[in-house]
């Protein structure tokens, strides 16, 4: 198999699997429970949290645990919320930020919450001063993605952190960093809220982060119940899935100079071939590494995938939690129909080798020239 879609996940190594079978066979204290191996196993998720905390750069104190960069997501817009309830109740997001982002303000809205989606250029940008001109004195949280999981388009949060802290000091900011983790300091960033994933990085699924701020003020739980998380996050600790997080975070950030060095080398090389294909474009200009979206001109992308997936090669239609349906990321570019109905989105790792990039141009051409053009 050749494996293309590392922006939906990645492959779990050895090690941190291992990691997690030390936990699950062997170390199945609760963390709450206060004889001996509970309370062992309270420390060692004390050692993890550590250690995703010294990935992300921020002080473990100010990190929780989570199942998911979608929990993260929706617990930072709503305590954010919360918190600036008494100022207002608008909310500055993006067209293309991730479902999680955006079913979150759907319902907020419902609840009464106004919200002002700002749509990028042909390219996929955003501005930090289209952002900032959005924000009103009742904005009461901005969110906007580090990198776009489609397109790989990374928007200035550094930027608008400064901005918002001229132009409104108390809006709060959030950024969904799950495709930028790694490649950012949560104590340098600005981001009140920053929350992240750890299967994008080689760890488990069912388990993320979320980075808190000081300048959020008693943040309200999403669920409450237990008291576990300081107190913020209810549920008993997935501590097998958290052990696998650490180990993942410790990898990566072992090999993180030379995996982006690969990286970049290899999205240079599969644009070079890529581009040769007749019909084929390059669609956005994303500066993330890892991400490569084009289009196939005229091919139905989902015939794309299906064909490509036949012969053991994984490319994707867009975002895998669209399920086939059409992106709304796509969409927001306002491409021709034939240029958006045939975007896939190619996803680099660091176990991807040049050859693969080589057997995906051939295939996308073998697809160019024997199958008939449906659009």
């Amino acid at each position: 198999m050749i494996y293309l879609d590392y922006a939906a996940t990645a492959p779990v190594p050895r090690a941190v699997a291992d990691a997690m079978y030390e936990v699950l066979a062997g170390q199945h204290g609760n963390p709450s429970s206060q004889y001996p191996a509970g309370l062992e196993m309270k420390k060692r998720v004390e050692g993890w949290r550590k250690i995703v905390a010294a990935a992300m750069d921020c002080p473990p104190e100010r990190l929780f645990f989570t199942s998911c960069g979608t929990e993260g997501d929706n617990w930072a817009i709503r305590a954010a919320v919360w918190q600036n309830r008494h100022m207002g109740r608008h909310i500055v997001t993006t067209a293309v930020e991730h479902s999680a982002v955006l079913e979150c303000c759907r319902q907020l809205e419902q609840e009464g919450c106004e919200v002002t989606r700002l749509a990028p250029d042909g390219e996929g940008n955003i501005t930090a001063a289209q952002v900032l001109e959005a924000v009103r004195p009742d904005t009461a949280v901005v969110s906007v993605m580090m990198v776009n999981n489609e397109l790989g388009t990374v928007f200035p949060i550094g930027e608008i952190a400064r901005g918002l802290g001229a132009k409104n000091p108390k809006t709060l900011l959030h950024t969904d960093a799950v495709q930028g983790f790694l490649a950012f300091s949560a104590r340098n960033l600005g981001a009140d809220f920053v929350s992240v994933s750890a299967h994008k990085i080689g760890g488990p699924k069912g388990v993320g982060a979320l980075y808190i701020g000081p300048r959020v003020k008693n943040p309200r739980p999403l669920l409450p119940g237990g008291g576990q998380e300081s107190g913020l996050r209810a549920g008993t600790e997935a501590t097998a899935q958290i052990a696998g997080f650490a180990r993942a975070a410790e990898l990566r950030m072992e090999t993180r100079q030379r995996d982006r060095e690969h990286l970049q080398a290899l999205k240079a090389h599969a644009v070079e071939a890529l581009s040769s294909i007749p019909d084929l474009q390059i669609i956005g200009a994303g500066g993330a590494p890892h991400i490569l979206p084009v289009s196939l001109v005229g091919w139905p992308s989902q015939n794309i995938v299906n064909d490509l997936g036949s012969q053991g090669i994984c490319v994707s239609a867009g975002s895998a939690c669209h399920q086939g349906k059409p992106s709304h990321v796509v969409a927001a570019l306002k491409l021709p129909k034939r240029t958006a109905s045939g975007v896939i989105r190619i996803s680099f790792g660091p176990e991807t080798a040049v050859e693969e990039i080589d057997a995906c141009a051939q295939a996308l051409r073998r697809h160019h020239d024997t199958r008939m053009p449906m659009l």
